[in-house]
């Protein structure tokens, strides 16, 4: 078969239905959301009654072979607005550590509840992340405890900056099972809706994103059943041992929590090439139609060429996007951390590209009256969430030069 980067009918009419989604519905509202800072639960439920938000939907785009239809949603629905993109996605990185870790009959049982119905739609978390915990996923402290005579995991920690954290209906959880073995000892848990000892903090005020709800988790001897346990304990046992003998599990993936960002960092890549877009979009139909010393104000070099780079940067992005998410799909190993380049290059896009829109407005993008202030918000966690830049540039120099770089 002959190689093409086109897309075929239904990748071309996921992102055409998505927009359209995006411009009618997400756009109208985000103003309002942001302004709120509530989680927009209208909203997801209109993108459920159409089969955007829920199982179904995400199977479909995870399923694609070349697994760049995930990628062409989010960018989409974030070019609508980031805020209410995450609130909807946010469910997506739970189910993606349920997919990455679970059996097919914890899939089966537990990614359908992460979403609920389009009559009662729900949220899920995925929660790493803790106060002394975040880059460093190693210095994990929730600890998770096997009680064999009632064969339960009793769960006991605090997470910080989850995404759905205490509102969710299911929330994933990272726990160090032997504390000694650092990130290799950490398992995946599902905390069933309702579980006694669980209890999320007030929501946390942000300078973007304010659409989507973040809090701390706390869980308090926090007791699931067995089977919540993602990937069973046969399976962890032996995963242990080899640990403890000083070898790595088939494929190097031995920690559920870096399993899970490797396969999401170009789905977070695409979606902060959503807002980039967005941004410089904006500003290129408002330079076209803004007149300073008698003619439009791009036809000035110092403005034409600034949008020229950024439209030359989106298109560069969106390539290394696909790439990692081809590579992702179809379990290439990221040999020079493509899934970070992806994440890394797209998230200083979507600062750099925000900033100039301002820049092109002037006075006005300053203003609220114009979205660019908020893309400019919302932009910025993309430096610093599911690993800083930092943190991408390291991951990246550790896989090209072979050497434990810190």
């Amino acid at each position: 078969m002959a190689f093409s980067l086109e897309l075929d009918e239904e990748q071309r009419d996921l992102r055409d239905w998505v927009h359209g989604f995006a411009a009618d519905v997400v756009r109208p509202a985000a103003a309002e959301w942001d302004e709120r800072e509530e989680t927009p639960w209208p909203v997801i439920q209109e993108a459920a009654k159409i089969g955007l938000y829920g199982f179904e939907s995400l199977a479909e785009l995870f399923g694609d072979p070349t697994g760049i239809s995930l990628q062409i949603a989010n960018e989409e629905l974030f070019w609508g607005d980031a805020g209410i993109g995450m609130a909807l996605f946010g469910t997506s990185l739970a189910v993606a550590g349920i997919f990455s870790s679970g059996t097919p009959d914890q899939l089966a049982e537990w990614v359908p509840q992460c979403f609920g119905d389009e009559d009662d739609p729900k949220v899920a978390a995925f929660c790493v992340s803790e106060p002394q915990a975040g880059s460093d996923v190693a210095a994990m402290r929730t600890r998770a405890r096997y009680d064999e005579a009632r064969d339960e995991w009793v769960i006991s920690g605090q997470k910080a900056w989850i995404t759905n954290g205490g509102i969710a209906n299911v929330h994933v959880v990272i726990a160090s099972v032997d504390p000694e073995l650092g990130s290799r000892g950490q398992a995946a848990f599902i905390v069933p809706p309702g579980t006694p000892g669980l209890e999320g903090a007030k929501k946390i005020k942000k300078l973007g994103l304010r659409a989507s709800h973040t809090a701390d988790v706390f869980l308090d001897d926090v007791r699931v059943p067995g089977h919540c346990l993602l990937g069973g304990k046969e399976k962890l046992d032996a995963r242990l041992a080899r640990a403890r003998e000083g070898t790595r599990s088939a494929g190097g993936r031995s920690q559920a929590a870096m399993s899970t960002f490797e396969v999401s960092r170009p789905t977070v890549g695409a979606q902060a090439l959503g807002i980039a877009r967005a941004a410089y979009e904006y500003a290129l139909e408002y330079a076209g139609d803004r007149e300073a010393f008698g003619r439009p104000i791009i036809e000035n070099q110092a403005i034409a060429f600034a949008l020229a780079d950024l439209r030359t940067e989106i298109e560069a992005c969106r390539l290394l996007i696909w790439q990692a998410s081809w590579m992702a799909r179809n379990d290439k190993v990221f040999d020079a951390g493509q899934g970070s380049m992806s994440k890394l290059r797209a998230g200083e896009l979507a600062v750099a590209s925000t900033e100039k829109a301002i820049q092109v407005l002037g006075g006005a993008g300053y203003s609220r009256e114009h979205p660019v202030e908020r893309m400019y918000r919302d932009a910025k966690i993309y430096t610093i969430f599911e690993g800083t830049s930092e943190i991408q540039r390291l991951v990246i120099a550790r896989a090209i030069s072979g050497r434990q770089i810190r």
